[in-house]
């Protein structure tokens, strides 16, 4: 074995070979030739050093590794040592983090950039390619792992069924600027429909993304949503969107408006105290927002070309919510801003801004026997046109407890003290002639007597525990003045509560009665829960409700590590019947995924319509490649479905496939300002080519959307 060591500038180049010549500064390595230059490590048949020059030929079954996730392979190799360059014919390159690979007439590459000249690349077997890319030109760079192609065809086994001039993607994770898969789609009345996002991700602390997309029959926009991380203990989100129908799609479909516009603001920073200010207060403090307004909700609708992504109402809330948190003390600020997309305007919508809570931790006296605690809340309610109010809340429980039998049982007598003060102001919208929104004074205090017991007791497998009690309710003393005393006989009539006299009076009757209880609880050795068992009866001895309330049955059982079984009803003794039951089974493993629920509740009213409603859902994976997915929902009493899916999805390591078939309910607006539904029927195509379309992305693909039902 021969060795030689080549310097130049400041490189280093050693050779390793079973024979070596040299002659007039030729140097002629033969047999096993091994090559290190950098980080590469390269392997030939032989090798030809031209001291002049500078360039070290290789000639035959060269094999090279650069670092540890590219190799290369080639019949011919060129390294100029002094001008630090690599030239390899034919070119094959295997990026192993990503599984890519590139083929090419002539690889160039100098420092950390790779030029390849007309190639193919794919994340297949390159033997039989299911998808493949050509490309006239490509470069590479080794640092970054970002791959660009130049007109570039994009192959599924021989057929071409794409041309782009230009394609490029990462080979790794890195979070970095470039296009995302498009999402494509067509529908009879809406046309072609074309989205292509661009991400730009230029530093390590934010993101953009932008997803400007066509309707060829309807029109055209644009969404956008830029994410950011100020700090280690905050983040946020700001997402928005225009889109302007074509004026014949507009006055055809005779919707409330022509161009759809809105955002959203999401927030939210776990310290926001001392992050904003700079102080080291000991206590936790917390800002969350989620901040929304759009003109109607087809600026939900057109977001994206999968409906079933958009949970869409008639009402959004805005909310800005603020807290202070110590061990013995909380302050709160929430603001709610309601607005309903069915009106014009939102100026009698009634707004809570802001509501303002103090609250002490429950505290103890005399060795634990005297529990106390104290919450006032504030709420400030606001609109443009008509009554507005600040209404005040407090709280004051205090309980005297104490232990019998042992610590078997539990006694405690609890006094609650309560009061509420409006104040109002603004005017009414039709004004009246008396003046029955005067300010007003709530107050009240009333009772509770309770004993309850809590036993424990282990098994060899299983672990059970009993909790179960009684408490009595009674009235004490209360008083009235202003509003409350006025509108008290007419308020607290179930058919006056929802008439605007009435809107801010939300004071409950403290009824004397008696609530049962039981609970039962089943652990395994691991402390998991196997059976959750809860009964609730309630027994009323005074108002239109005395008697025995409605039963409650609560069960929820782990029958098997994968099968569970929920159950919640109400019995109603005046009907003999159930006026409300809920039951669902779920079952999960590593191959299905079921889900089948129903709800029933009934009023037992022939004007207040019964609630019967199914709900299902399949996901069976056959095997490493094809899973299933099922879903339908159905509204019972009024014998319609509600929404339906059916699909596949078909695995591999280089592509998915997947086809889904989906019927989805949505709102929208029309001019008149009726707001109906829309029944969509639409056939999804997922097409993944991997690497270069992410998994987690699951917008790439085709929609294909069918005559809907109004």
């Amino acid at each position: 074995m021969f060795a030689m060591q080549i310097f130049g500038n400041d490189d280093k180049v050693e050779i390793y070979a079973t024979s070596m010549d040299t002659k007039n500064n030729v140097v002629v390595a033969d047999g096993e030739v091994v090559v290190i230059y950098r980080d590469y490590i390269l392997n030939a048949k032989k090798a030809i050093y031209d001291r002049n020059t500078a360039n070290l030929e290789l000639f035959g079954n060269i094999r090279a590794n650069q670092g540890s996730n590219i190799k290369l392979l080639g019949e011919y190799a060129r390294l100029n040592i002094a001008q630090k360059e690599r030239v390899f014919k034919p070119f094959y390159m295997l990026e192993q983090t990503a599984d890519v690979w590139l083929s090419g007439d002539e690889g160039r590459a100098k420092d950390v950039d790779v030029d390849i000249i007309s190639g193919v690349t794919s994340g297949c077997d390159p033997n039989n390619p299911l998808w493949k890319m050509e490309f006239t030109s490509s470069d590479y760079n080794t640092d970054t792992m970002w791959l660009n192609l130049y007109n570039t065809r994009i192959y599924i086994y021989d057929i071409p069924v794409f041309y782009t001039p230009y394609f490029g993607y990462s080979l790794d994770t890195t979070r970095r600027t470039g296009l995302l898969p498009p999402m494509v789609g067509i529908s009879e009345k809406e046309g072609f429909y074309y989205e292509q996002a661009l991400y730009i991700a230029e530093q390590n602390w934010w993101d953009l993304e932008l997803k400007p997309q066509i309707r060829t029959n309807r029109g055209s926009g644009i969404y956008s949503t830029f994410r950011f991380v100020d700090s280690n203990v905050s983040k946020g989100s700001l997402t928005g969107g225009y889109f302007k129908e074509k004026l014949g799609y507009f006055l055809e479909e005779g919707l409330a408006n022509q161009e759809h516009y809105g955002f959203n603001f999401l927030y939210d920073n776990r310290d926001v105290i001392n992050d904003w200010f700079g102080t080291s207060l000991s206590g936790q403090s917390g800002l969350y927002m989620d901040i929304s307004d759009m003109n109607d909700v087809d600026y939900i609708n057109l977001s994206t070309n999968d409906l079933t992504k958009n949970a869409t109402a008639w009402q959004i809330i805005s909310r800005a919510n603020l807290f202070y948190n110590t061990d013995d003390n909380y302050y709160g600020a929430y603001f709610k801003y309601y607005k309903d997309l069915r009106y014009e305007s939102n100026e009698e919508t009634l707004q809570n801004l802001p509501s303002l809570q103090y609250h002490r931790y429950l505290d103890t006296l005399l060795k634990d026997h005297l529990l106390y605690s104290f919450d006032v809340k504030s709420n400030n309610y606001y609109r443009d046109v008509g009554k507005s109010a600040v209404q005040t809340d407090i709280n004051i429980p205090i309980t005297l407890q104490t232990s019998l039998f042992d610590d078997y049982m539990t006694v405690a007598y609890k006094a609650n003290l309560y009061a509420q003060h409006t104040t109002f102001k603004g005017e009414e919208k039709i004004p009246s002639p008396t003046d029955e929104y005067e300010d007003g004074l709530f107050a009240r205090n009333y009772h509770t007597v309770s004993a309850s017991s809590q036993l424990t007791r282990a098994f060899e497998d299983v672990t059970h525990v009993l909790d179960f009690g009684a408490q009595y309710v009674f009235s004490g003393s209360e008083m009235e003045d202003g509003y409350y005393d006025k509108q008290q006989d007419y308020c607290s009539q179930a058919l006056h509560q929802s008439e605007p006299i009435c809107e801010f009076y939300n004071i409950n009757e403290i009824e004397r009665n008696l609530q049962l209880y039981f609970s039962q609880y089943l652990f395994d050795v691991s402390g998991k829960q196997i059976i959750y068992h809860r009964l609730a009866q309630n027994i009323s001895y005074e108002g239109l409700n005395s008697g025995a309330g409605e039963l409650e049955n609560e069960l929820d059982y782990q029958i098997t590590e994968s099968l569970n079984f929920y159950n919640n009803m109400f019995y109603n003794y005046d009907e003999s019947a159930f006026s409300k039951h809920f039951n669902e089974i779920s079952f999960s493993n590593d191959i299905f995924t079921v889900g089948l629920s129903h709800m029933y509740q009934t009023k037992f009213l022939t004007t207040v319509p019964d609630i019967r409603y199914m709900r299902s859902k399949i996901d069976y994976r056959y095997d490493k490649h094809y899973s299933y997915g099922f879903k339908y929902d159905y509204d019972l009493e009024r014998g319609e479905k509600k929404g339906f899916e059916i699909g596949f999805l078909y695995q591999k390591r280089c592509w998915d496939f997947g086809l889904r078939y989906v019927e989805n309910n949505r709102p929208v607006l029309y001019q008149v300002g009726e707001a109906d539904s829309i029944y969509d029927r639409i056939i999804y195509i997922t097409i993944r080519l991997k690497p270069i379309m992410s998994q987690k992305n699951k917008d790439s693909g085709f929609a294909y959307r069918l005559p809907g039902d109004n």
